[in-house]
């Protein structure tokens, strides 16, 4: 009776879960299906407006070139601007050809200006011109503000949509202010206080300005502390320092500590993927991001550069390996733990790179701190090392003497150097992985680039060198131990 109850019960689960399923709304089914009616171009936008703007991207790329355009003629330029800001810069790019002058240039004004511009990148020169010059003065002089940053500044990643004030106003004033911009920026979480000389002065809530009464003074509202940064910084050094902080808007400032612009949460969170994009493939060995679209050509001349290094540290290895031949013909069982040393050196040595690049994204690292680094991680190495060497002395010789019927002094003695040259690699590796970073950013390069591949090359040299070396020295030449 009680399996039957569980099997019940069992069946029932299923029964709503395929319930579930079958209630869960198919949207994009659902807007192809109206974008392929017969219906008005009226009842059609009146339809498509239910939906949200990230529904309608997911869509816009299963429609042929005609349906695309059908849409771009139906929709306005708001829920075409809502939906360009969901979809990938070279897509959206593609699409934008695909409209008429007129509508594309509406689309752009709509846009978030950063978004507009790197989404305007993507333009063939000639379209992009003639888009540019059919926006308003105010629109084109912004996306020039914008365009003139470079891609790895954090100018390039602001818009100009936000709520700028004067510090002589008085609260009524300033809230007349903020009704004013409000119709033209939806950016009013926060409003940036500017001195007579466009100066940034500080920031003031937006709750606190709605609830502040008419006689209080607009100076007591204003945050004069609230972070900033500078345009020409660089997305790499400041990114940690946008991070720290839970501001849904931080303002950017010219060389001359004028307001500009703000980063927005949406661009924040898209800064912070970008830069762990490059640091994962750089992680990898590759010099750049792909995609499954990208020509075999391209994905070659993004892979061959460190393929190269990484052969000739490969044959440095294979080199090295050579040089101890006389080893491995008087001690041919000692290849059979060669990967061990290897692997663990490798593994130890990623490890610490991880942690040392994590560690310097602190652009306010002093030199006592970065040598605190280096021995501490060195220590993590000796500790773990001994640990492993110990279990390696023990598992090894018991293994040895067992399945190679060999004597108990020969096993343990070939076991006990496998041991040794295991926590002497562990330890190098450690501080390889972590002397390594330091020194490229020391010169000015991106620490990433001392990647997973590089750092395990490395060791492997590290580890051939300590294992056979040692095994040269401790097990032929002191104990005299052959085959």
């Amino acid at each position: 009776m009680a399996e039957d109850k569980i099997n019940d019960t069992d069946i029932a689960m299923e029964e709503n879960a395929a319930d579930n399923a079958a209630e869960k709304p198919d949207y994009e089914g659902e807007i192809i299906n109206i974008i392929r009616s017969n219906d008005s171009p009226r009842v059609m936008l009146k339809k498509l407006e239910d939906y949200h703007g990230n529904d309608l991207a997911g869509v816009i790329p299963d429609l042929s070139p005609q349906e695309r355009k059908k849409v771009f003629r139906v929709c306005s330029g708001d829920i075409l601007a809502e939906v360009f800001e969901y979809l990938e810069e070279e897509d959206a790019g593609a699409y934008l050809n695909e409209m008429d002058l007129g509508k594309a240039a509406a689309v752009v004004s709509l846009l978030e200006t950063d978004t507009a511009v790197a989404i305007l990148r993507e333009i063939e020169r000639e379209k992009r011109g003639l888009i540019i010059d059919a926006l308003s003065a105010e629109v084109r002089k912004e996306i020039r503000l914008i365009a003139s940053f470079d891609e790895d500044e954090i100018g390039s990643r602001m818009t100009t949509n936000c709520i700028i004030i004067t510090e002589d106003l008085t609260v009524k004033q300033a809230m007349s202010e903020l009704v004013r911009q409000a119709e033209e920026n939806d950016n009013i979480t926060t409003i940036f206080v500017v001195d007579e000389n466009e100066e940034f002065y500080g920031a003031i809530d937006l709750k606190e300005l709605i609830t502040a009464r008419s006689t209080r003074s607009l100076e007591s509202l204003i945050m004069t502390s609230f972070p900033y940064v500078y345009a020409n910084e660089e997305i790499g050094e400041c990114i940690e320092k946008l991070k720290d902080y839970s501001e849904d808007l931080i303002p950017v400032l010219d060389n001359s500590s004028r307001l500009l612009g703000v980063i927005t949460a949406k661009s924040l969170i898209e800064v912070v993927d970008d830069e762990m994009g490059e640091d994962y493939v750089m992680f990898a060995g590759l010099t750049a991001e792909e995609d499954l679209q990208e020509p075999l050509k391209e994905s070659m001349k993004k892979r061959l550069p460190w393929l190269i290094v990484l052969l000739g540290l490969g044959m440095l290895v294979s080199g090295a390996v050579g040089s101890f031949s006389t080893v491995i013909s008087q001690l041919t069982l000692l290849t059979a733990f060669q990967s061990l040393i290897l692997d663990m050196a490798g593994n130890v040595g990623t490890q610490s790179l991880a942690v040392t690049i994590r560690v310097l994204t602190d652009e306010n690292l002093t030199f006592g701190q970065k040598m605190h680094l280096v021995g501490k991680e060195t220590r993590v190495g000796m500790s773990n090392g001994l640990l492993l060497g110990v279990m390696s002395f023990a598992l090894v010789g018991l293994y040895i003497m067992f399945f190679q019927k060999r004597t108990a002094m020969f096993s343990f003695a070939v076991s006990g150097c496998i041991g040794f040259s295991l926590m002497i690699a562990m330890i190098i590796s450690s501080a390889v992985g972590t002397v390594i970073p330091l020194f490229f950013k020391k010169i000015k390069v991106d620490p990433a680039v001392a990647s997973g591949p590089l750092i395990t090359t490395v060791n492997d040299l590290v580890a051939v060198v300590t294992y056979y070396g040692l095994s040269w020295l401790l097990l032929i030449n002191v104990m005299g131990l052959r085959n």
